[in-house]
């Protein structure tokens, strides 16, 4: 076997070599763009959907932290014609239409996600009632939840809102439907075979045995993540099961895969072939972190808690779920990116009637102070994503530190 030598790299090269892939070393070179959305979706290879919007939703902000201002309208028109589609990989996500027979469902690698089990359960408890709802869309067209009458009490009707959209998401799931497009971010249900042909995929050529579909998803995780311990890779696209080194052997072998030694990593890092440019940037120390940033709590960066740590020193949980009492740092907590580093957390509020953002509160991480960091440029950050929420004012709550509402240029609460 081929013994392929290690570049050793820093854990800062590697952070910079990460944020690259993902489009966050630096601020927007260029004016965002149709285009251009649909590339930073291209390079993610997955746009994580959530329906949270006390700032904005997740796919919005996500797109921000990498593009700077830009229509929001510009994702749900790509999703209209075709040039990405939604799936459950992720979790629910957005994905590149030329990605498809990746997602295709029923996949045969996705048979132990918890919606996929799910949907199996309804498919099967309710196969009438979506006989029939597929055989409506068939004749009258594309439909969403509330479109159907809710049952009255004791009719026993089994049109009932929370029950329908329940099975629309299983024929979904199960591949009979797709997403056609968003109103109002509320998912059009079509006939997959429709949405299909106008975006020009034929059923034939879109369809990949287990093998060679986790093998790509499973370069395509090291790729996006920019360098990767084998541990961090499956949870990218929800890969079934735990990778560990031997299972990279071949890749490594291949020269798909280049081992990276990475300074303060207990294992063993792994670039993509095609990264292998921003590898030799980031050892020679030319790859550069600029950019400051809020980031979603949905963003891949901080996707898997464990990478977060381990690449940022950075402990973060989603708190949104959590019952209030339970919660330290707030409901919608954003990560703050600043220069490469994740240098602490905000939970804010738009209050788009009134023009207000809110920063409800602010933290630094422990040993931070307002001096260690280049507060102008948060100050900006945070300005830039208030004016792009149409919600100028920008007041906080409570700093931590105390002083820190003042060195960012806004209203304390």
């Amino acid at each position: 076997m081929m013994v392929r030598e290690q570049t050793r790299i820093s854990a800062q090269q590697a952070r910079n070599l990460h944020l690259a892939a993902q489009g966050l070393l630096g601020p927007p070179r260029a004016r965002a763009s149709r285009a251009r959305v649909l590339a930073a979706i291209e390079r993610m290879r997955l746009l994580q959907i959530d329906t949270i919007n006390v700032v904005a939703r997740s796919p919005y902000l996500v797109l921000f932290s990498r593009l700077g201002t830009y229509d929001p309208r510009w994702l749900d028109e790509l999703l209209a014609r075709g040039a990405i589609f939604e799936c459950w990989a992720h979790e629910a996500c957005f994905a590149p239409m030329a990605d498809f027979a990746l997602h295709r469902h029923p996949s045969p690698i996705r048979n132990g996600h918890w919606a996929h089990k799910h949907a199996t359960n309804l498919m099967r408890t309710h196969h009438a009632q979506i006989a029939a709802l597929l055989e409506r869309i068939r004749e009258h067209g594309a439909v969403r939840s509330s479109d159907f009458q809710r049952a009255i009490t004791g009719a026993g009707g089994w049109w009932n809102r929370s029950l329908e959209k329940r099975l629309l998401e299983a024929a979904f799931v199960h591949g009979e439907l797709m997403i056609a497009r968003r109103e109002n971010f509320q998912r059009i249900y079509d006939l997959a075979g429709r949405v299909m042909t106008r975006a020009g995929i034929q059923p034939a050529s879109s369809r990949l045995d287990a093998t060679a579909i986790r093998r790509q998803l499973l370069l395509d995780s090291v790729r996006a993540l920019g360098v990767t311990q084998a541990r961090w890779i499956a949870d990218y696209f929800r890969l079934p099961g735990r990778l560990g080194d031997a299972d990279l052997a071949e890749f490594v072998e291949s020269g798909d895969l280049l081992p990276v030694a990475v300074r303060g990593w207990t294992g063993t890092g792994y670039v993509h072939r095609d990264n292998a440019v921003l590898l030799a940037r980031a050892q020679r120390a030319v790859l550069r972190a600029t950019h400051t940033a809020l980031l979603s709590p949905f963003d891949p960066v901080v996707w898997d808690r464990a990478r977060a740590s381990a690449m940022f020193g950075f402990d973060y949980r989603i708190e949104c779920y959590l019952p209030a009492p339970k919660r330290r740092y707030g409901y919608f907590v954003l990560p703050i990116l600043h220069r490469g580093k994740l240098i602490g957390r905000l939970d804010a509020k738009a209050h788009r009637d009134d023009g207000v953002f809110e920063i409800k509160s602010i933290h630094l991480e422990a040993g931070l102070a307002a001096g260690d960091i280049a507060v102008a440029e948060l100050a900006a950050a945070i300005h830039a994503c208030a004016q792009w929420h149409a919600t100028p004012r920008v007041i906080v709550r409570k700093p931590d530190p105390i002083g820190l509402a003042g060195f960012l240029r806004v209203t304390p609460g």
